[in-house]
């Protein structure tokens, strides 16, 4: 019976040892491949989705590690107690992962998928950034990480509201930096800016330097770990976001 307790015990403080992640938008692609990328190093990993069906098969993979929770990132009136009931089940926060976003070509400016893109990617995910810095906050610590993208760096006509929406990321994540420099705690926010992944999110025709997700998902993880402030994925994207910067208004409006 000693021994048995001592086992037990031994458990208990290892559970508690481990570091705590929630990643939201983890049903698929970079998302669902960082919550096994972080099961696999030690992780406790909360994951959310609208999909429940898709979190169950997750969570049976490793049901020890993997707590989930169902919501979409756009019932924002949901967001603060879904993550607080789930932070509850894993006892803890050190790390955030958003990977929730989505992007369509709308060359004829439907509104209702400006409308849909805006609501996940500008209301969601300043929701869910607002919540996790403020919880990072009161508890003097902890690590946002966001999957922006190039597409940020310059407008485009084939998909207004997606880079548009980006963009505000972008600057968002770079306001959220400057506040935790200022505060001077141990609190970091990391832009993920990726190009073209193989998930969902890759749309139209003539794409290239397309990474797997598994050689997306491990640069990540990579950057999580070296805590840096801003990513792109692959590395060789960063030079295209290089050249997009600096190719003149008069040049840019005709492509």
């Amino acid at each position: 019976v000693v021994r048995h307790c001592g086992r037990n015990r031994k458990k208990t403080e290892k559970i508690l040892k481990m570091k705590r992640v929630i990643i939201i938008g983890a049903t698929s692609g970079i998302g669902k491949e960082l919550a096994k990328l972080l099961t696999e190093n030690g992780y406790l990993v909360g994951i959310t989705g609208r999909r429940t069906e898709l979190l169950t098969e997750i969570q049976k993979e490793n049901p020890k590690l993997y707590r989930i929770k169902n919501f979409d990132i756009t019932e924002i009136e949901k967001i603060e107690t879904k993550l607080n009931e789930l932070i509850e089940e894993i006892g803890g926060i050190d790390l955030l992962i958003l990977s929730s976003g989505i992007g369509d070509i709308n060359a004829e400016l439907n509104f209702e998928i400006e409308k849909r893109t805006i609501e996940t990617n500008v209301l969601g995910f300043t929701c869910v950034s607002d919540w996790a810095f403020n919880y990072f906050e009161k508890q003097k610590f902890g690590h946002l990480v966001a999957i922006s993208s190039i597409a940020g760096i310059r407008g485009n006509r084939q998909a207004t509201s997606y880079n548009a929406t980006k963009a505000y990321q972008i600057n968002y994540l770079e306001g959220l930096r400057q506040k935790a420099k200022n505060l001077k705690m141990k609190i970091f926010v990391t832009d993920i800016r990726p190009g073209f992944v193989n998930t969902e999110m890759a749309k139209g025709e003539g794409l290239f330097w397309v990474a797997s997700v598994e050689k997306a998902s491990n640069q990540i993880y990579n950057a999580i770990l070296k805590k840096r402030k801003i990513v792109y994925v692959t590395k060789r994207w960063g030079i295209i976001a290089l050249i997009l910067k600096r190719i003149p208004n008069l040049i840019y409006d005709k492509m």
